[in-house]
């Protein structure tokens, strides 16, 4: 390895690799199952890959527009407006990202100065905070109630200052499994009236939603005015790797967040959108994905049942929390390490996702798996 000269001055300091990476290490290098890290084991519809071999095949490969394919952003604005009832205008307020990661940091990036505040909510997920502090802007912590995990909107009203800019919600919420509920919207709506706080709506599981409609800001028009909404085709269509996301927002805004984007991807590959954009056409293939999900989070708690674990209520996304303190009193992070070197399954801990550490003694499961997957880790949970 080479040794470098350069005195460096880290932006992160308190940075490493995530829980993510270590953890599906950690499962390869055991042979363990990987319940950890939040991506599907089974493959996306064979219609969704003809669909971007067509535009490869068509000479579709260049680049793209920089605010994406005419025909995705088309789609998009068809769905939000069949799903919300708000139509985006395609050219000015629609914009396709290199997935939701990088929507997330872009918005951040475009609207955070350094010294400005932006209020998150604990457990609150990985990349938000790193994005805050790189630009210069300082994360103010907010706590989900457990053990359901909902916020406190007296406690978010003291938090906000002439400093606030931004507050970051997240609906279903990674890590937890809960929902914003209208009541919330409205909440949020009050506090941010009357100010230039902007609001960073992550909805990449959107669609994941078991008890009810999902509430996007989209549906609430005073939030709507003042969001940025980032969604996922990474989440929705079984396809984390492609890495293409989306962001809705005013024009006003979109104008700001588009002189970021520009310079830190420019364009998003041309096919995949033209794959995607044909194949979102059947609406069918986003609605049913709540049942899809539904069925396999049924599934694992069948499976959990029998074992020590306690599990936490899973409203939604595909992840499952649940409570170990009858099976042990180490550390969320030692027993994660513990259960994939010695069960065979791999979890996160969920302490990862506090600034300080805070540990409930709860792990996180990733049920996006074949039932034979979740079979064989429900085989090794009941006999911890």
């Amino acid at each position: 390895m080479l040794s470098s000269p350069v005195a460096i001055d880290s932006k992160l300091p308190w940075v490493g690799t995530t829980i993510f990476t270590v953890m599906s290490k950690l499962a390869a290098d055991c042979g363990a199952i990987n319940l950890s890290q939040g991506f599907p084991d089974f493959q996306a519809d064979p219609a969704l890959f003809a669909a971007t071999e067509r535009a490869m095949a068509g000479g579709r490969n260049q680049y793209p527009p920089m605010a994406g394919m005419p025909e995705l952003r088309g789609a998009i604005a068809d769905k939000v407006e069949a799903l919300y009832g708000l139509r985006y205008d395609v050219d000015q307020e629609i914009t396709v990202t290199a997935g939701g990661t990088q929507a997330i940091f872009t918005a951040i990036a475009a609207f955070v100065r350094a010294g400005d505040e932006v209020i998150v909510f604990e457990p609150v997920y990985d990349s938000y905070v790193p994005a805050i502090e790189t630009v210069g802007g300082r994360a103010i912590h907010a706590q989900l109630k457990f053990p359901d995990y909902k916020p406190d909107w007296a406690q978010v009203r003291a938090l906000i200052s002439p400093r606030t800019r931004m507050i970051i919600i997240n609906t279903p919420h990674n890590p937890t499994g809960s929902l914003l509920e209208p009541s919330d919207l409205e909440e949020l709506a009050a506090l941010t009236r009357g100010t230039d706080i902007v609001v960073l709506s992550d909805e990449v599981y959107e669609h994941i939603c078991f008890e009810g409609e999902h509430q996007s800001v989209c549906r609430h028009p005073a939030l709507a005015a003042r969001s940025i909404v980032v969604s996922s085709f990474g989440k929705t269509y079984h396809i984390t790797g492609w890495k293409i996301g989306y962001v809705l927002g005013a024009q006003a805004l979109m104008s700001e967040f588009r002189k970021v984007h520009q310079f830190n991807v420019f364009t998003v590959n041309t096919p995949c959108q033209l794959g995607i954009a044909e194949y979102m056409r059947d609406a069918s293939r986003h609605l049913g994905l709540a049942d899809f999900y539904r069925q396999k989070r049924d599934f694992f708690r069948q499976q959990m049942q029998g074992s020590r674990f306690e599990l936490l209520p899973c409203r939604g996304t595909y992840f499952q929390l649940a409570r170990y303190s009858a099976i042990s009193d180490l550390p969320d992070r030692e027993f994660a390490q513990w259960m994939t070197r010695e069960v065979g399954v791999a979890v996160i801990p969920v302490s990862v996702f506090y600034r300080d550490g805070h540990d409930d003694r709860v792990v996180r499961f990733c049920f996006a798996k074949q039932e034979a997957t979740l079979a064989a880790a429900g085989e090794r949970l009941r006999q911890v």
